[in-house]
Order: C-alpha cells, then structure tokens, then sequence
C-alpha cells in the first residue's frame, strides 16, 4: 500500500489538497459507497461540507473535478483518516469514479463549502434527505445527538432502490420515517407530505435537508408553516468547487434583505431555507432576479 499524500495545502485556509487511496468500495443500491484514506482532510471536515475529486486521471481530458458531500469520516483508523462518499453515476466522470478499484488513486480537495450550523442547545431537530442527499445527514445526526437533540429522520425517493441509509438511520436517529414516489417502500408520497406531521409530534425546532431543489423548496415551505427554521443543504452544479468558475451561482437574500447572486459551493452549500429564492429556480434553471445586485436592467449597457 503506497498510502495517501498530502500536497498544495494552504496554511490557515482549512482545505487540504491529497491524493488519497481508496480502500474500500461497495454497491448500495442505486448508489456507490466509496471509502478514501484522505489523511489531514478527515481531521478538518464538519457535515454538510464536501470533496472536490479530480475524474478521469492524470492524462484525462475531463478538467473538471466532480463534488460530492462528506458522508462521514474517521480522523484515525488502521491506514490513517478516511473520508466517505456516495456516488451516483450519471455521466463519464462519476462513471470513472464508481468503477475505480482498491488501492486506486484520487486527487482530493477538502473538506469545502460551509457545515451545517448546530444548534446552541438541545432542541429537537428532523433530518430530511431526499435519494442519496441523505449521505451527510446521518453524520450531521450523530453530532445532533451528541448535543443531546431528539433526531428524526425523514427519507425520501422516487422508489426503494434509491433510497439511501433506511438501515443506517435506525442506527442514528431516535425515529425514521420513509417515503417512495411508487409506494414500493414506507408511504407512498413525497417528503413533503410527512413532514408536517413529524415536526408537530417532535416539537421540532430545525429542518435539515439535503437533496434536490425541488424538495428542499417544499420542506423550506413546510417547516415555514410549522414554525421551524429549516437549513439546507443545495445542490447546484459545483465544477470547481472553491468559487473560481461561477457556475454555482445562486440568488439569496442576505441579512440587510437584499438579493445577491452567491457561490453555492464558498457561500454555501448549506443555506438557511428561507433566504434562498426559491422562485428563481425552474426546470433545472437558475434566473437572476430583477431585483438582485447587479442583475441587468432593461435598456442598460
């Protein structure tokens, strides 16, 4: 074993660039569990941030890295710190990580973008992760509880194969609630529509989510009615992930009620739900607001 190297950190920045060797891979339904020995990375990294890995290898054509949020960590361990991620493969890049094997190499970046803000005392909180967005809830869980927090998780997908971590979330929470699109597992339905239920019976006074925008606006919605604030983490189209290529860019309102377009992947990529506007989002697009700093102006240069 030739072990992971660590090179390119920049001192006080809290992101560390190394090549780490995976150890361990493993098929989870619809989805790859991917474990790297990520020495410095493991120590440095809180739920909800995430990895930026380089795809294809040294001689790839694929520049861009492809971003992935933290699943969990091991600061030590018999081969040093170990980060995990989920994966699922869509297109050429996350197809070259899903197949790669024991011992292969990987060029990592890390942890980055902003944690999961924890709660300074021990309120109730649910937990909602929709597909494999449920990855960095289940650590986020495990840090809740040891806050002394009521956990519960809500997991949803369009049908049981991809869902994510049913078994694990019993393990990290105080109670799990499942939903599929097909009924195929849990209740059939959305996230959505148990939510409102879960946080009355809880008490709940923070929504977690993670997973597609679309679900993160409804339960943004929800926990808006419920009277709960609701925290979440997005997932626009990171390439670089450490802010340089703007392809992340996303509206939301800042404390002084104003609208700017921010980098998701150095802003966030956790948000508090209700400042994100949700109603520039559409069909897998994001529109700059007419009234955002800097958006165009009609007959403007």
């Amino acid at each position: 074993m030739s072990g992971a190297t660590t090179h390119g950190t920049r001192a006080g920045s809290g992101v560390v660039q190394v090549t780490g060797e995976l150890i361990a891979t493993r098929r989870v339904g619809a989805y790859h569990h991917l474990t790297f020995v990520a020495p410095g990375l493991a120590e440095l990294a809180r739920p909800g941030q995430f990895v930026a890995l380089a795809v294809g290898g040294p001689t790839s054509a694929n520049l861009l890295r492809r971003c992935f949020s933290i699943h969990k960590v091991s600061p030590s361990g018999t081969y040093g710190g170990t980060v995990d991620v989920v994966v699922a493969a869509h297109g050429p890049g996350t197809t070259w990580i899903t197949e790669l094997r024991a011992h292969d190499e990987v060029d990592i970046v890390g942890p980055l973008g902003r944690a999961f803000p924890l709660p300074k005392e021990p309120v109730p909180c649910v937990l909602v992760g929709g597909g494999y967005g449920s990855a960095p809830l289940f650590w986020l869980a495990e840090a809740l509880r040891e806050r002394g927090c009521h956990v519960e998780m809500v997991l949803g997908a369009a049908t049981e194969s991809r869902l994510f971590g049913v078994v694990e979330a019993r393990r990290h929470a105080d109670g799990v609630t499942v939903t599929t699109d097909d009924g195929s597992a849990g209740t059939r339905g959305w996230v959505s529509d148990v939510l409102p239920d879960v946080i009355r019976r809880t008490g709940a006074a923070v929504v977690y989510g993670c997973g597609p925008m679309g679900m993160l606006r409804s339960i943004t919605d929800v926990a808006a009615a419920e009277g709960a604030v609701a925290q979440v983490a997005v997932e626009e189209s990171m390439a670089c992930g450490v802010g340089v290529c703007m392809t992340c860019v996303m509206p939301v309102v800042g404390k002084d009620g104003t609208t700017r377009m921010v980098r998701s992947c150095v802003e966030g990529p956790v948000f508090r739900g209700d400042r994100v506007r949700w109603d520039a989002f559409s069909d897998g697009w994001c529109r700059v607001p007419d009234d955002a700093v800097g958006a165009p102006r009609a007959g403007g240069h």
